[in-house]
């Protein structure tokens, strides 16, 4: 695990993109190969290259489950409307104490038509099956309902150590004019696991 400072700093990159509303883009995939200053992906867009550098962030994700989704934790959800104006959860993301404040907003996301990410802190959890949940964040508040089967992960913050031939991962920044991506931070699924935002 990172140290105070390293973890404080990857929360400062973190939230650049939702407090300027301009969340980087996301490039998901499974690595194929690891270089000193790349990581190549398989995506559904074909063959990706991820150009990494000394600021590069990385951050581990290994599975959890909906016991750990509780009224105070700091979350992150990918979320869908519905009839309302509740939402319905994607997948729950659950921060680390020393990852408090990363991405805190509510921002549109790309995982389905009008799906959003609202990071924030849980203030309610209602019911044990198909519950229901506030998350609130600067400036507001959203409730959602969250089914049963919804996946759940936890994050840490990591190394590049974590960079290993069939992780998943989920990374972070623009695509340059030569296809490649400049990973500003890699969320790199631990043990198998498929991040899920």
């Amino acid at each position: 695990m990172k140290s105070v400072p390293a973890a404080a700093g990857l929360v400062l990159a973190l939230t650049a993109g939702a407090a300027s509303a301009q969340v980087p883009p996301r490039t998901r995939g499974v690595i194929t190969a690891v270089g000193d200053n790349s990581v190549t992906l398989r995506s559904h867009a074909g063959t990706v290259t991820l150009k990494t550098t000394a600021d590069t962030g990385y951050v581990g994700a290994t599975k959890a489950d909906l016991s750990a989704v509780q009224a105070g934790r700091f979350i992150g959800t990918a979320a869908v409307p519905q009839p309302g104006g509740t939402l319905k959860a994607l997948e729950v993301t659950v921060f680390p104490e020393s990852m408090r404040g990363a991405g805190e907003g509510n921002y549109g996301w790309d995982l389905g038509r009008n799906s959003s990410m609202t990071n924030g802190t849980i203030g309610s959890v209602v019911g044990t099956s198909g519950r229901t949940m506030t998350v609130d964040y600067k400036g507001g508040q959203k409730k959602l309902l969250v089914p049963d089967d919804v996946p759940v992960v936890d994050l840490e913050p990591g190394s590049k150590a974590l960079l290993k031939p069939g992780a998943h991962v989920v990374a972070f920044g623009p695509k340059g004019t030569d296809g490649t991506v400049d990973a500003k931070r890699i969320i790199v699924g631990e043990d198998g696991t498929v991040p899920p935002m």
